[in-house]
């Protein structure tokens, strides 16, 4: 009888974590917590996507196998555990050598892929700009590439002529050149999107708007939270990398100044170096951005060392000392006694992107820490004919007095540097 492999979406895994009894001791965490809580961020991975966790196992060690990262004996166990729970596919929460990964495949007879893998996958699944998917197919490729097996002996057929007879290539090597093309050809493409998405930039800076970016661990609720800023409607999802593809809206502010509020792919720990080279363009937003927001659940037991990931990835990008907001977000799962003691630290902005509660504040907070164009308290007059002046002031202003004098209007008014520049409003202003 035919047995039909389940589809992609109902595939049964089984999860593999892996703790180290000599691993950096942490004040206040015990050995292998940290990994325990790795392993569980892995089933939403794998729930995330479209898998259907059968089971897991978690192993302490005092180092990590070589051979087979879990060692002999736990292998014959592990393809055992599989074999029970009908998962044809093993999941490591670390990530495997080529070495580990055949030894594995071979002593479980099942098929096996890490952590990066699984995230690579979650972010094909999720790309849908041309730029996105180009960037998932390198990181693919990048990752594929030293993982190559070497078993095959079948040789590729050579073009004939002098110079070219002999053996030829074995397939490996066909397989490695091909896609070296490959990797060649994306890269270009990708280098000619990004030129595209630079000219854009120029013009949206031409027009002085500040940048706000909102990084953070995935899942923290930064759609959410864009959404409730901006009424962008971007897609908000409890699965892990639901936002993969940048998202700019104008975000108007209590001064009236416009901001550029962007949403970018949530981070996450040991996110492979590759992935963050390859998704240049919701990063390249977090680096050309004037404010961070860094968005933290609060809700959740682990953010403190969720965050710890996210400035080790913004150091990464060289924006480490970029001004920041912290907001802790999804207060409204927090008791009322908690968000109350909460709230007499004011380094911290806190809000609910679901229910809308602190919103207001978080905008005024943006206001007064955006380092770029800033508000200046100005008394000037402008001609009544020059209608187009006038509402520029009130559009991108915050008029505190006006009156007509004589055939002019006379302005008293928190303005953008900017719209003072372009009015050639004088004397010299004075910094609200």
């Amino acid at each position: 009888m035919k047995t039909t492999r389940p589809t992609e979406s109902h595939e049964r895994v089984f999860l593999v974590g892996v703790g180290l009894k000599r691993a950096k001791h942490v004040p206040g965490i015990d050995a292998g917590d940290a990994e325990r809580a790795s392993l569980e961020e892995l089933a939403e991975l794998a729930r995330a996507a479209g898998a259907q966790v059968a089971g897991s196992i978690f192993q302490m060690r005092d180092k990590i196998d070589p051979a087979s990262m879990i060692g002999r004996g736990k292998i014959e166990e592990l393809k055992i555990e599989a074999n029970l729970h009908h998962a044809p596919l093993i999941v490591f929460d670390r990530n495997l050598s080529p070495t580990q990964l055949r030894n594995l495949e071979k002593g479980t007879e099942c098929r096996v892929i890490d952590r990066t893998q699984l995230i690579l996958d979650i972010f094909a699944r999720h790309a849908r700009s041309r730029e996105g998917q180009l960037q998932v197919e390198l990181a693919q490729l990048n990752y594929s590439l030293p993982r190559l097996a070497g078993s095959s002996k079948e040789l590729s057929r050579q073009a004939g002529g002098i110079g070219t007879r002999g053996p030829g290539e074995q397939k490996l090597e066909t397989d490695r050149r091909r896609i070296r093309d490959r990797i060649s050809k994306i890269t270009k493409a990708i280098e000619a999107v990004r030129k595209q998405r630079s000219l854009r930039r120029e013009t949206r800076q031409a027009i002085p708007l500040g940048t706000v970016a909102l990084v953070g661990y995935t899942n923290a609720g930064k759609s959410t939270l864009f959404n409730a800023l901006s009424n962008a409607g971007v897609l908000v999802s409890s699965k892990m990398f639901a936002t993969l593809d940048p998202t700019v809206r104008a975000v108007r502010l209590p001064s009236n100044r416009r901001v550029l509020l962007s949403d970018t792919v949530g981070f996450i720990r040991d996110l492979p170096p590759g992935l963050i080279a390859a998704f240049r363009a919701t990063l390249e937003e977090v680096q050309e951005s004037a404010l961070l927001l860094l968005v933290t659940d609060i809700s959740n037991p682990h953010h403190t060392e969720q965050d710890e990931e996210v400035e080790k990835i913004l150091k990464g990008l060289g924006v480490g000392d970029r001004p920041r907001l912290h907001v802790l977000n999804k207060i409204d799962r927090l008791p009322p006694d908690e968000v109350a003691a909460m709230s007499r630290n004011h380094s911290f902005a806190q809000v609910s992107g679901l229910t809308g509660q602190g919103l207001e504040a978080l905008l005024k907070r943006i206001d007064d820490e955006l380092p770029v164009d800033p508000l200046l308290h100005l008394h000037f007059t402008l001609p009544l004919s020059d209608g187009r002046s006038i509402a520029l002031v009130h559009a991108l202003g915050r008029v505190l007095h006006s009156e007509v004098q004589d055939s002019e209007m006379a302005f008293e008014a928190e303005i953008p540097e900017s719209v003072a520049r372009q009015l050639k409003i004088g004397p010299e202003p004075v910094p609200a």
